[in-house]
């Protein structure tokens, strides 16, 4: 992909083979256990698209389905297929920064070395959340012979790929933690990522929208190797002595913190990075919101003990595993990822209860529909903004 003189900015093989040395395999289940469960996740994942299509009304009654494949898989296929959407989008940006280093025999070891330490790091990072997902759809990752995307030649208005993976051993681990009914919590689980399946498969643009916004962002990114490096050591820095202290709940306080609250991915950024940035914050809490809004709106109908299990995940999902564990998330930034749940979910429900579901999916018209960051926090200027009846604001 990026190779010159047979190195490359991040190896990914290597990537792939640290990963999966690291992660462990999961939760013990016979072989018969075992193919029961994928064969249930699977039989869930069907069902699942009439009850989401049938509670957000994002498709007409005489739709085909959506042709996306369903891959149930361990943490190690979880990584390989992450790894290959990785190396989709991060092609121009590898791409550029190749041509920007140094020619001649010392550039391309040093290529080779970085590389490999940039593999691991990767490899590393992928294996702390291997453990984690529970699903997802995945939306940029080419299909391979062992790993079916698609449609790939969609029809007119059609999402050009895409696939849903649910990770079997995670979806076993977090049942058992919480002593829920499996077979509920399977189908649960599979509202949920079928809710973000039928977002890019009805709403055709979106997938194209937000690549731009990655490759936006991207772009902007400072390529100097110097500026990288400060500014990665600013924000290593800037959590010296903090990771895994603060109390559970205190989100709301750390933003308003200069440094010290902030993840690793917010310090390494340009203002229009930030700019950015702030955009697809506003279309990922509406796209989890909204997933968690159907999840749950869906589950009465199909899943007796949905209460229960929102309960206890809810509050799991919000306490963490452990000091080690929180201070990981908060460097990832994926404090921030949980706060997307909460407030989008809010917002979806704000606006839901103000002009109904018909009213709430004009948010997939158009990018100019999509709610703002500031709107997620404030759902009636959305309304007010898309529902604005003519002659309102003379």
């Amino acid at each position: 992909m990026t190779s010159t003189g047979g190195s490359e900015m991040v190896d990914w093989n290597l990537a792939v083979a640290t990963a999966q040395r690291l992660t462990r395999p999961g939760p013990e289940v016979s072989r018969d256990e075992a193919r029961a469960i994928v064969a249930e996740l699977r039989g869930h994942a069907m069902d699942s698209e009439a009850h989401v299509r049938g509670f957000t009304r994002m498709y007409g009654d005489d739709a085909p389905p959506h042709g996306t494949p369903v891959l149930v898989v361990d943490r190690a296929g979880w990584v390989k297929a992450n790894v290959a959407g990785f190396r989709e989008v991060l092609k121009p940006l590898l791409v550029k920064m190749q041509a920007r280093r140094p020619g001649g025999p010392g550039g391309a070891v040093l290529g080779t070395v970085g590389g490999k330490v940039t593999g691991v790091e990767v490899g590393m990072l992928l294996s702390f959340l291997s453990s984690r997902v529970l699903g997802q759809y995945e939306t940029f990752a080419p299909p391979s012979r062992d790993m079916p995307a698609g449609p790939v030649k969609p029809a007119p208005g059609q999402s050009r790929a895409g696939r849903l993976l649910l990770v079997a051993p995670n979806i076993v681990h977090v049942e058992r933690e919480l002593d829920v009914d499996p077979h509920d919590f399977r189908l649960w689980v599979c509202l949920h990522e079928e809710t973000h399946r039928t977002q890019f498969s009805a709403v055709p643009w979106l997938r194209d929208h937000i690549e731009a916004e990655i490759q936006a962002f991207l772009g902007e990114t400072e390529l100097d190797a110097s500026t990288v490096v400060e500014r990665i050591r600013q924000a290593v820095q800037s959590f010296g002595g903090q990771g895994g202290t603060q109390q559970d709940g205190a989100d709301e306080a750390r933003e308003e913190e200069p440094d010290g609250g902030r993840s690793l991915v917010d310090l390494v950024q340009t203002a229009s990075q930030r700019e950015i940035l702030a955009r697809l914050t506003g279309v990922m809490s509406l796209l989890e919101g909204h997933a968690d809004y159907v999840m749950d709106g869906v589950g009465p109908e199909v899943v007796p003990t949905v209460a229960e299990i929102r309960e206890k995940f809810s509050r799991r999902r919000a306490s963490g595993a452990g000091r080690l564990d929180q201070a990981l998330r908060r460097l990832l930034g994926l404090d921030a990822k949980l706060r997307q749940y909460r407030d989008g979910e809010r917002f979806v429900r704000a606006v839901v209860d103000q002009v109904g579901m018909d009213g709430f999916n004009k948010v997939w018209t158009s990018p100019n529909t999509l709610p703002t960051k500031a709107e997620i926090a404030r759902p009636a200027e959305w309304v007010a903004r898309v529902h604005a009846r003519p002659g309102d604001g003379d």
